[in-house]
């Protein structure tokens, strides 16, 4: 089955996130040697992640209405996991060399449309 004829969830972001992405993408894809944009998209992936993890976790919260202190604890808990993911992911995307730099990119690419 084709990857667009599955099941899919998605998050909305802001536009200027989308816009910051696609330049860097277009950058990036554009760029004669990748791998010297790895720092920004590590830090793109990053707030990505952060934009992903409020839609996903604290928005319902708030549609929920709950209160003050569960909505808190939830947001430190997720700054938590972001501090944690935030080496480990920028280490793996340092790593990458140039044709695997371009193949994330891609795969970013494919899952903002």
């Amino acid at each position: 089955m084709p990857a667009a004829a599955k099941p899919s969830l998605r998050f909305v972001y802001s536009a200027a996130l989308r816009k910051k992405a696609l330049d860097l993408l277009d950058t990036i894809e554009a760029s004669g040697n990748p791998s010297e944009h790895q720092q920004k998209f590590g830090d793109l992936v990053m707030e990505l992640t952060e934009a992903g993890f409020d839609y996903f976790y604290l928005k319902p919260l708030d549609l929920a209405g709950m209160g003050f202190l569960v909505r808190q604890s939830a947001g430190l808990a997720i700054s938590g996991a972001l501090r944690i993911m935030s080496p480990v992911v920028r280490n793996i995307i340092d790593r990458m060399d140039n044709d695997q730099l371009l193949k994330v990119c891609g795969f970013v690419r494919l899952l903002m449309k």
